[in-house]
């Protein structure tokens, strides 16, 4: 009798491995919206091709952003401008120029008003570059800047750069102008007094998110004063990960919680939040430190129907689908070691999806029809949940997974993909390799046989590394 195996459940490692060790790493999981050979699949996860360097010598990215379609990336302590030239016969040229220098070495938020760019480095100092003024970049000099506290994290709503400070307070910039600050325009989170951790804008509204609740304030000018007023929007959870506040569609998110809660990953859905992150996740965040959290940061894009929004966290980068509401991870080889994925910050520009890098001052482009990040192989795995048969023992004489074959190339004339299996989910046999075909070998069957007894359950790992096209279909086994 043959059996499907599900493969596109995403991540979910349990805090007991028997339980679950679902591992999903640079894969995600597809479900195929008309009739198909399997509804449920997995695509691999995008490549990286380098189009222009900042340098490799302390230019680690802190952040970037796109000002009418034109994007800024803060390398190191430099502000860059990332420029494209098209020639007639349409060869691209790219470019970085520096504008300017910006201080500390941590992440910075960015906002702009169409003209003007701030980039505003948390509880240190803000800039800001606007290319038609005498002199495009400055440090924002006007005492009032910090009369409410030193600034936070910044927004643009209305006309009005806002900031978040360090002192229960947030202000707003003059209008239409990072400049020029009045130390009266500020207010505070009035529904519960608790620390002011950074904004966010959504529907015209700029929610005011704090270390436990969360506020919402809307523009309704009366003519003199303070412009905006609180819109009777109050939630009982807090923004833990300031960097990690993200609009994705149709909605935001973030890493917070409430009173005495440990971390999570948070949407805002109607007028309160919902918890989108497993238990499994849950259970690695709250095992990070409190500083690893505060660090931790967001990206989101679009690609291929898929629309993605990731978390990165320490080590650790998960990404969920909002269109599957399913995770997985992404990891990067580098120096031969397997760590979170490298890309530190994310914009689309030039219809690309282009990233700045954990490593130098790389700016590079995410490319689904890439196989490698910079050259070096993707790791891809994918473990599935434990395969049982109530308590019983189960043979496994052959297992067989549907992939799409023949996609060897002149690199990987005959791609791999590997199989080890676990009695326990935490130890694995050892790995026995099969041939995705080579190229043109359209019919190619990658089948496992004489897989052995298992008393309880089992679980199946897939491994596979070859820079070819990677995309799983479905997988069965024939159990007796």
């Amino acid at each position: 009798m043959k059996v499907p195996i599900p493969i596109a459940n995403g991540f979910y490692e349990s805090e007991s491995l028997p339980i679950s060790a679902q591992e999903c790493t640079n894969w995600y999981p597809n479900i195929v919206q008309a009739s198909g050979l399997s509804q449920e699949t997995l695509f691999g996860t995008p490549g990286a091709n380098q189009l222009k360097t900042t340098g490799i010598i302390a230019q680690i990215n802190r952040g970037s952003h796109a000002k009418n379609s034109i994007p800024y990336f803060v390398n190191g302590n430099g502000l860059y401008i990332f420029g494209r030239v098209v020639a007639a016969d349409g060869t691209e040229t790219f470019s970085t120029t520096l504008l300017g220098t910006i201080e500390g070495s941590g992440g910075v938020s960015m906002a702009d008003n169409g003209t003007q760019l701030m980039i505003l480095v948390p509880g240190g100092k803000g800039y800001i570059y606007d290319e038609d003024a005498g002199t495009p970049f400055l440090e924002i000099t006007d005492a009032d800047f910090i009369a409410n506290g030193a600034p936070q994290y910044c927004v643009f709503i209305d006309g009005y750069f806002a900031v978040t400070t360090d002192s229960r307070k947030w202000a707003i910039s003059a209008l239409n102008d990072g400049m020029s600050w009045n130390a009266l325009d500020f207010s505070s989170a009035e529904s519960d007094p608790d620390i002011i951790v950074a904004p966010i804008v959504f529907r015209n509204h700029i929610f005011i998110t704090g270390s436990e609740t969360t506020e919402a304030f809307q523009n309704a000018p009366n003519g003199a004063g303070f412009p905006f007023v609180r819109s009777n929007i109050f939630m009982s959870k807090g923004c833990f990960a300031p960097l990690t506040l993200i609009s994705a569609h149709n909605t935001f998110m973030m890493i917070g919680g409430g009173v005495n809660e440990s971390p999570a990953v948070w949407e805002f859905t109607g007028a309160s939040f919902q918890k989108i992150s497993t238990t499994a996740i849950d259970n690695i965040l709250s095992g990070l430190s409190p500083e690893a959290i505060a660090a931790a940061f967001s990206f989101t894009y679009g690609d291929k129907g898929a629309y993605f929004v990731g978390f990165t966290a320490d080590d650790y980068t998960f990404v969920y689908d909002v269109i599957t509401q399913r995770w997985h991870q992404r990891k990067s080889t580098i120096g031969g070691k397997q760590l979170r994925w490298r890309v530190n910050s994310l914009v689309t520009a030039y219809g690309r999806v282009l990233v700045g890098d954990s490593q130098d001052g790389r700016i590079g482009e995410l490319d689904s029809n890439v196989y490698t990040e910079y050259g070096d192989n993707i790791q891809r795995v994918i473990a599935t949940q434990p395969f049982a048969n109530l308590g019983n023992s189960v043979r496994v004489p052959s297992i067989e997974l549907t992939i799409e074959s023949g996609v060897g190339n002149s690199d990987r004339p005959d791609p791999m993909i590997s199989m080890d299996v676990s009695r326990d989910g935490k130890t694995f046999t050892y790995e026995r390799s099969r041939s995705m075909g080579k190229i043109g070998e359209y019919n190619r069957r990658a089948i496992w046989f004489k897989n052995g007894r298992f008393p309880r359950f089992t679980v199946f790992r897939f491994k596979f590394s070859d820079p070819v096209k990677p995309v799983i279909i479905k997988g069965e086994a024939a159990v007796a």
